[in-house]
């Protein structure tokens, strides 16, 4: 878009470019974001971040694979006047700065309140309590909500989490439940534009109710729930912490050398990581084939390791395969 359809050219260097990026970046954010709660087809990938019913700094790394697909639309038009190294920056600072308030240890920052998108503020965003619903959309500032009507303090408890919690650890499900949904609700409803509503309307829609739902029908929090946990025994949580520990060594290593990697070694990388993922949701979900499962990731790992694929993460194991090739 800026090299073929930009419309005049601001300078880099100027403080006002960088103050409009700045404003204009977070406008967009607040847009996207508002939209991504509003318009369900958006919605089914936005709700792996609000899945958690933890509210702390991993939080805000719970995303999901889909998102980057739809929110670069709403940034888009600051194409035509911003240059990209800048709204590049930009979209990084506001994106940084998001991360800090997923947390319950920051209370009220007094006066900046008023116009920064605070902890505070941000709970409230997280919150399935019914006054939290569709509320605080802003990325850096709350501004834009107290503008556009969406503001809202934070008054009473907030519980974490979807309204109708899927109570899972298996990364799959988490990503795209609510797709299947869509796609049952969607065949299910009569009529095109009715169809058409399911994915464009809000979540809470069906036919006769207003675009975003009846707020009455959200179900009601008491403020004593208790957020999901494994059953699984401390040794197994043990064990999944280490192999989700094992699992970020290898994808950092796997990142930082994939130019060097052939399309073979990477796409079996990239497989082997889901399935590491997979297999350890099974495991902490107590599902019926969580073991067999995980028996058969260990065997692929050793595979890809006899193979190349694979560093093992034990020195050990180098020598055994070399021995056993050496023999």
């Amino acid at each position: 878009i800026w090299e073929n359809y930009s419309i005049i050219s601001l300078p880099w260097d100027s403080p006002w470019t960088w103050y409009l990026t700045f404003l204009g970046v977070d406008f967009g954010y607040y847009w996207f974001h508002r939209m991504a709660h509003e318009v369900n087809i958006l919605w089914a990938a936005h709700q792996t971040h609000h899945s958690s019913e933890g509210y702390n700094l991993s939080t805000a790394l719970r995303q999901s694979v889909f998102q980057i697909y739809t929110s670069w639309i709403f940034y888009s038009p600051l194409a035509l006047f911003i240059p990209p190294s800048v709204y590049a920056v930009h979209l990084q600072f506001n994106l940084l700065y998001q991360f800090w308030i997923h947390t319950k240890v920051i209370d009220n920052l007094g006066p900046l309140e008023l116009i920064l998108n605070t902890p505070s503020h941000h709970r409230v965003h997280h919150g399935r309590n019914r006054y939290c619903i569709d509320k605080n959309y802003a990325g850096t500032l709350i501004i834009w909500d107290r503008i556009f009507g969406t503001f809202e303090a934070e008054n009473e408890k907030v519980v974490y989490g979807l309204t109708h919690p899927i109570n899972t650890f298996e990364p799959f499900k988490v990503q795209f439940h609510h797709l299947v949904n869509i796609w049952t609700t969607f065949w299910a409803t009569p009529g095109f534009f009715n169809k058409f509503s399911v994915m464009f309307k809000g979540p809470g829609w069906s036919p006769g109710k207003p675009r975003l739902g009846l707020s009455e029908e959200i179900p009601e929090v008491k403020g004593n729930e208790v957020p999901f946990s494994s059953s699984a025994s401390q040794l197994l949580r043990i064990y999944a912490v280490v192999q989700f520990a094992l699992m970020l060594t290898f994808y950092e290593e796997t990142f930082a050398d994939k130019a060097a990697l052939s399309q073979v070694t990477l796409l079996l990388r990239v497989c082997f990581i889901i399935l590491t993922l997979t297999s350890i949701g099974f495991l902490l979900d107590q599902k019926p084939k969580a073991a067999v499962l995980e028996t058969f990731r260990c065997l692929l790992f050793l595979m890809l390791c006899r193979f190349g694929h694979l560093k093992p993460f034990i020195p050990s194991l180098s020598f055994t395969f070399e021995v056993r090739h050496l023999l």
